[in-house]
């Protein structure tokens, strides 16, 4: 049977009366799949009638069959994107395509080149990935540990010793398994019971699920079925594993590098870039994790709720000023002879203002006077900023800085003469000039801090051996469970949303708005020269987001529900849910975080 669809009337004209609409046809136990919010009764007794809903991908209204799928929704108006389309905002809510609709909603499709899109992507290409490796080892489990190489390094827990290698030949008939259970097309259903017959069904695995369910303290808990397999993850999943059509799975150090779809051009792979270095500090900090007895966030949850946050607190904190002071002695001892600059870079939110003031206090400990320079007081005037795509100024383009006058001032600086430092004023959006003189002395170095310190384009004239380069991020290294791993761009995007309320007047839906173009900025201009660091500084803080938590929960709260980035405000709402609350009265006033709660003993 076809459906009819009927563009929808206005209202003066509308009468939903006398309207006869054909009955849509379901999928076998589609009642099953409802999300929670949609009623469960059957859809045979319901009376023929529509609804009315809005694309918001044409602004066009329809009536649609009452009870119909987003997916029945999408073939019914015809929707086309440039790329598949796998999940939709319903009412700025993302809900996978076997949602129905009872009531008017707002929809927009979604294709896999967003954020929301690829996430949603790479969840089910995670679900084919556990599925397989289920079905072909016994009591092995997968553990996604982190983002690296623009992939997922993954690695195999087998059975309590854990001792089987993962060689190339296993890689690869775990990549065959895959692609099986691809070609099979098995249908992802969405189940949702109580969490007490969840955690029974989950009992059996060793990835961390049923702890995790047991410290959320929710009455009802959605998980996942393909087949026999069960699974959990935090958002929505495509209908089925015939939805993947590219990725790959190659040998990557002791374990698995899974590959993803381009997120511009998501026909084609994303290129496969060396991040060793980067590797190397997820490993070390993993590591610790696993000597403190955490691996995943119910871990974590459980040494709250015994009341050790407080020492979590102050061993991650020694840690951190364990790792400035080592940096600091690295410059200060470098065998090639000490640097004259120090350049720190880092993506937006990584805290490279704080760590610049610490390893200062540190290098000082060494003997060594440090002077700070900030990039952003290289800043061409406002009105000579280069613009994006979107004909807005774009200040993370290395054009947006005075290139000519920077460089001449370092090879001053570098040739033992005086020079003043211009000042940028960002209310008037353009240079000014203060008095403040600058000459390197003996026991002087020069730290550079901004986006742009680590780009080889940057300084060029300068010879390697006089600087000495640091990158800077929040790397997370702990996971919700062996499945669900926490992106570093959350944990800096929370720290934002903290910071720009509480020191820029911006609210969460302005930062939220912002961050897309920010992230792009990363892209193009940061994250392919962190590798050319010397030192990599994790600033990721073991206890930071059940801190944020108490800070950031009422931000987003206040974010309109009619507006596009409360999707955003809702998926981050959702996931802070998974951690318990702590206090901030531990973190002392030189900690990192301070930067974004308040608090902090620096000046900023």
């Amino acid at each position: 049977m076809q459906f009819q669809i009927i563009p929808a009337l206005k209202q003066e004209n509308s009468n939903l009366k006398n309207t006869r609409l054909m009955q849509p046809q379901f999928p076998e136990n589609v009642i099953s799949q409802v999300p929670c919010g949609n009623a469960s009764s059957d859809i045979a007794d319901r009376p023929n009638y529509s609804v009315q809903v809005y694309c918001k991908n044409n602004k066009q209204y329809y009536d649609i069959p009452c009870g119909s799928s987003l997916r029945q929704v999408r073939d019914l108006i015809g929707i086309e994107m440039p790329y598949k389309i796998v999940a939709a905002r319903v009412n700025y809510k993302l809900e996978d395509l076997r949602f129905l609709i009872y009531r008017p909603k707002d929809i927009e499709f979604v294709d896999i080149s967003s954020p929301a899109g690829m996430r949603c992507y790479v969840r089910t290409l995670s679900m084919v990935l556990s599925c397989a490796i289920h079905e072909l080892f016994d009591k092995a489990d997968l553990r996604i540990e982190h983002p690296i190489c623009k992939g997922y390094y993954c690695t195999i827990q087998w059975g309590k010793d854990g001792q089987q290698k993962i060689t190339p030949e296993i890689v690869n008939q775990i990549k065959e398994r895959m692609w099986e259970i691809i070609r099979e097309n098995r249908e992802i259903k969405s189940c949702e019971r109580q969490t007490r017959e969840v955690m029974t069904l989950f009992k059996e695995r060793s990835d961390g699920e049923a702890n995790l369910f047991e410290t959320l303290g929710a009455p009802y808990t959605r998980y996942f079925s393909m087949g026999d397999y069960i699974d959990y993850y935090t958002g929505v999943l495509m209908p089925s594993s015939g939805y993947i059509d590219i990725f790959d799975l190659e040998p990557y150090f002791d374990g698995m590098l899974l590959r993803i779809p381009n997120r511009q051009n998501p026909v084609e792979l994303e290129g496969n870039i060396v991040q060793d270095k980067m590797f190397d500090t997820f490993s070390e900090y993993v590591g610790w994790n696993k000597l403190m007895g955490i691996r995943n966030v119910a871990d974590f949850n459980r040494l709250c709720l015994e009341n050790q946050a407080y020492d979590m607190i102050k061993l991650s904190e020694a840690l951190h000023e364990k790792k400035v002071a080592r940096i600091a002695d690295m410059i200060a001892n470098r065998k090639c002879g000490r640097p004259k600059f120090v350049l720190i870079s880092g993506p937006s939110s990584s805290g490279k203002t704080t760590f610049s003031k610490r390893l200062t206090i540190q290098l000082r400990v060494n003997g060594i006077k440090p002077v700070v320079i900030s990039m952003d007081n290289y800043f061409v005037n406002r009105v000579d900023t280069p613009l994006d795509e979107n004909g807005d100024w774009d200040f993370e383009n290395i054009e947006a800085l005075d290139l000519p006058l920077f460089r001449q001032q370092v090879m001053s600086l570098l040739n033992g003469e005086e020079v003043e430092i211009p000042e940028y004023n960002f209310e008037t959006g353009k240079r000014q000039w203060t008095g403040r003189k600058l000459r390197i002395e003996e026991n002087n170095i020069i730290i550079i801090e901004g986006i742009h310190a680590l780009n080889p384009t940057l300084i060029p004239d300068i010879p390697r051996e006089a600087t000495f380069k640091i990158y800077v991020s929040a790397l997370t290294t702990i996971n919700l469970d062996n499945h669900n791993w926490i992106p570093t761009t959350d944990t800096r995007l929370l720290r934002r949303i903290v910071r720009d309320y509480r020191y820029r007047n911006y609210s969460a839906r302005e930062t939220i708005a912002r961050y897309e173009s920010v992230q792009r900025g990363e892209q193009k201009w940061i994250y392919p020269f962190q590798e050319e660091a010397d030192v990599m500084f994790n600033s990721a803080l073991l206890f930071e987001l059940a801190v944020l938590k108490r800070h950031a929960e009422p931000i987003l709260a206040e974010v309109p529900k009619f507006c596009d980035e409360y999707s955003e405000a809702h998926r981050l709402l959702k996931f802070l849910q998974y951690f318990v609350p702590i206090s901030e009265k531990a973190i002392p006033p030189t900690s990192l975080l301070r930067e974004f709660v308040g608090g902090s003993s620096f000046r900023y």
